[in-house]
């Protein structure tokens, strides 16, 4: 409605041209600025002197009647006052514009993007009544444009006058959409963009450690172009909004209603508030009468330091509130010059007269006595009354209005050449006037620096200012904190938490999430259906860990790393081994050496006996050979134990497959000799000479250098090597050797298994030969032990986890070394130490009854 309003306006406006004389006629009503005064060069302004306005009857039956304005807005009063201060200084500056004399027209904008329209074509097209014998085309009525308040009415402006060059200049005008210089082309602002607000607003937020929060918008182009850039910034960096509601003060109950039952289902505790301050005082009487309070409000800069607002929040809903503030700043002179009204006089009256019975709640001309109304005398002190006239909280926006007056004289300054004085006093054209206008960069009289960058806006800085409550219960501007865009990321925001008194006049900080963090040893994983602030805490998997609070993914350990128990850290992984520190390896290692001691002993007591019978009888010189390699046996079985290493993996098989070799070919020596002496004695039988002395030596050296020769091809091909066997168990590594070749491993002890069965299968043969002197049957009993011990090994070699393979291997050793000791030489040795009397020639030569 208010739209099609405004084009009418404009329609109605535009200066026609009648038949084919080049006359010009303003159509419709007349706009009459409220405050005004001629000079060489015109600046206007646009501010809402009254913040509402009636709305027509818009049946289109008759002409609707001119939009009547009302509610007086003491603020526009302000900001017009600041203008003419920066001009009049300007007009008195012997350095800046001398000679020009700066002239003003300022129309009320009434907030209302219709009535702002028109104001600001009767800015540019002037208010003539008469018709003008003169071509249409004209320059424009001003050089530039300073307003408007708001950016719905700013943007409605800058769209409409844009296209023709005239530069506008905003002081409070604040959405980021303003800066697209392709649809604002003449718009610039003393106020930084939303662009740097919001994304304050969001690291704010983030600071505290809100990341679930609601937000409450104003249903017009700041409210929404806002929060869209908030909503956007606050998801880069992890923030959800549980909820965002548009709302404008002409909602009706039914709408308002509904936002109240929102955000009290809501989990939230904190409410973003993009919106302005006649939104928010709308909203505290709804908030209170449905008892929403105890929620901690961030502000925009809209109203986080309206003081009218802190005055009307008598319930205290908005306390503890926090958010962003223009920088507190001054100009000299100003706050007397805005104290002194009476020069409105002079340069509109009527605007006067309002602000004066306004400003008092007097009135000039009593029409009826029953009125409670006194009558102004005009002599009354502004500085005797406090409203939102007196009050100089916004003295940042006023020096907004100041910067963009002295912006507009230094371009001009610039552009006309002024020296000792300007040469000329002639307006400039509008398009070359708004290019030196971007380019301006100078320093106020209090040493502010002002210019714009390339999308027309100022360097952001912000004060952070919290609400807090005095002993009269009245709200008070407190800074606890700045925010600079111009410092790098991670310094931009600074902040006192000392001094920030919370909501509910609170000193904790208040919580807001969706879910509490998640600790180290756990990840996030995001709710189906829900924001990526709403997740559960899964703890990490065995192996992996997180080490950060909130971590989206747990890490691997390194391979050589394992998970601790809480999953917050990877830990060296316990190495397991076979060691001589640990009580399997201590046994291990001594029984190894008991067998080693036994078999020194058993051979000392055969060389102290090997000339008696039994010790000849039974091939001595294998016996000794037999002996010794049984030792080196019972001692390989060491090189398993402890750290593997390249050497001792090398040698630990290679070593026990030749000794083993050479043990199984001494007894199979000792077996053939066995057989060979029992045909001996059979009547023309010489077998002996086949299998003496030589042959025995010679047998047991081709046994033993073909297992040496399999040892070095495995060597030389594939050999074993350290290894660390990170399969068998997660949270241990497992240090234990290589086979490197299992071709060679299983040759090696397959060529045993031959050599053991050939021996075992001869000396079962021989078991009952009728001879005393007939060791088969012990060679018998000792090869059935040794390949019992080993068959079973496959399988327990296979199956063993760890430490406990090599154990296996240790235990298959010792058990058919010791059974190869036992089974050949313990009987011997009974006979020479207890039984001495059998140890005769003519006991070894009696014969044996055959069974």
């Amino acid at each position: 409605m208010e739209l099609l309003f405004t084009l009418l306006n404009v329609v109605m406006a535009t200066i026609s041209v009648s038949g084919g004389n080049a006359t010009c006629s303003l159509q419709g009503e007349s706009a009459f600025s409220q405050l005004s005064k001629d000079g060489d060069i015109i600046v206007g302004g646009l501010f809402s002197f009254h913040s509402s306005s009636e709305i027509p009857d818009m049946s289109y039956v008759f002409k609707p009647p001119p939009l009547k304005c009302k509610s007086l807005n003491f603020r526009a009063f302000q900001y017009s006052q600041t203008l003419i201060y920066a001009i009049e200084e300007i007009n008195n500056s012997s350095s800046l514009l001398p000679g020009v004399f700066l002239g003003y027209r300022i129309y009320d904008s009434c907030t209302s993007t219709a009535i702002g329209v028109r104001m600001a074509m009767a800015l540019v097209n002037g208010n003539e009544q008469t018709v003008l014998d003169e071509p249409c085309s004209k320059p424009a009525q001003v050089q530039a444009i300073i307003g408007e308040t708001y950016s719905s009415v700013s943007m409605a402006i800058a769209s409409t006058i844009g296209p023709f060059g005239i530069s506008i200049i905003s002081h409070y005008a604040t959405c980021e959409c303003l800066s697209d210089k392709r649809k604002y082309p003449s718009f610039l602002r003393t106020i930084p963009s939303d662009y740097h607000q919001t994304k304050a607003l969001a690291e704010m937020v983030k600071h505290f450690g809100w990341t679930w929060v609601g937000a409450i918008r104003g249903d017009d182009d700041y409210g929404n172009s806002g929060m869209a850039a908030f909503t956007e910034a606050a998801e880069q960096i992890g923030i959800c909004l549980e909820y965002s509601l548009p709302f404008f003060r002409t909602y009706s109950q039914e709408k308002v209603v509904r936002i109240v039952e929102q955000i009290k289902s809501s989990t939230s505790r904190v409410i973003v508030g993009f919106l302005d301050n006649w939104d928010l005082e709308s909203l505290l009487h709804v908030f209170h009468e449905h008892n929403i309070t105890g929620y901690q409000w961030v502000g925009s800069e809209a109203w986080i330091f309206d003081t009218e607002l802190a005055t009307m929040d008598v319930y205290n809903i908005l306390q503890g509130a926090i958010g962003l503030a223009i920088p507190k700043t001054t100009v000299t002179g100003l706050k007397d010059f805005i104290f002194d009204i009476h020069p409105l006089k002079s340069v509109g009256s009527a605007a006067f007269i309002e602000l004066w019975e306004a400003l008092f709640q007097c009135t000039f001309i009593k029409l009826n006595e029953s009125e409670n109304t006194s009558v102004c005398t005009g002599e009354e002190k502004v500085s005797e009354v406090e409203n939102a006239f007196t009050d100089m909280s916004l003295m940042p926006i006023f020096s907004n209005v100041y910067k963009g007056v002295y912006a507009v004289a230094h371009a001009l300054h610039n552009l006309l050449g002024c020296t000792q004085t300007c040469p000329t006093k002639k307006q400039p054209d509008p398009l070359t006037f708004l290019e030196h206008l971007k380019k301006v960069h100078f320093k106020t009289k209090d040493g502010e620096e002002v210019f714009f960058d390339e999308n027309g806006d100022p360097p952001a800085k912000y004060e952070i200012i919290n609400w807090h409550t005095n002993q009269e219960h009245q709200h008070e501007f407190v800074t606890v904190g700045l925010y600079d865009s111009s410092f790098p990321p991670h310094d931009r925001l600074a902040v006192n938490m000392d001094s920030i008194v919370w909501a509910q006049n609170s000193k904790q900080v208040p919580r807001s999430v969706c879910s509490e963090s998640c600790p180290p040893g756990t990840r996030k994983a995001v709710q189906k259906g829900k924001p990526i602030c709403c997740f559960d805490c899964i703890p990490c998997a065995e192996g992996e860990i997180s080490n950060t609070t909130d971590s989206i993914k747990c890490h691997q350990c390194n391979q050589d790393y394992w998970s601790n128990t809480r999953r917050d850290e990877c830990v060296k992984k316990e190495i397991e081994f076979l060691s001589y520190e640990e009580t399997m390896g201590i046994l291990l290692t001594v029984v190894s050496i008991a067998g080693a001691f036994m078999t020194v002993s058993i051979t000392t007591i055969f060389f102290r006996y090997k000339n008696t019978p039994i010790v000849r009888a039974n091939n001595s010189e294998l016996s000794f050979l037999l002996l010794f390699s049984l030792k080196l046996c019972f001692l390989c079985s060491l090189t398993f134990i402890g750290q593997p290493s390249d050497w001792s993996c090398a040698l630990r098989h290679t070593v026990f497959g030749i000794i083993f070799v050479l043990c199984i070919s001494c007894v199979l020596g000792k077996t053939i000799v066995v057989l060979m002496a029992f045909r001996a004695t059979l009547p023309g039988s010489n077998a002996m000479k086949w299998f003496g002395p030589p042959q025995q030596r010679l047998s047991v050296l081709a046994f033993t250098l073909i297992q040496v020769l399999i040892c070095i091809l495995w060597l030389t091909i594939s050999p074993p090597f350290p290894f660390k066997n990170l399969k068998r168990y997660k949270e241990k590594i497992i240090l234990e050797c290589s086979l490197g070749s299992n071709i060679g491993f299983w040759a090696v002890l397959g060529y045993i298994g031959i050599l053991a069965f050939f021996c075992f299968a001869l000396a079962f043969l021989a078991r009952k030969l009728p001879d005393n002197f007939n060791e088969a049957k012990f060679i018998t009993f000792s090869m059935l032990i040794f390949c019992a011990v080993w068959i079973t090994f496959i399988p327990a070699y296979i199956s063993s986890p760890g430490k406990f393979t090599v154990a296996v291997e240790i235990f298959a050793i010792l058990a058919s070394s010791f059974g190869l000791l036992f089974c050949i030489f313990l009987p011997k040795c009974y006979i020479i130490i207890l039984k001495p009397e059998k140890n005769t020639k003519k006991q070894m030569m009696a014969k044996v009854p055959a069974k």
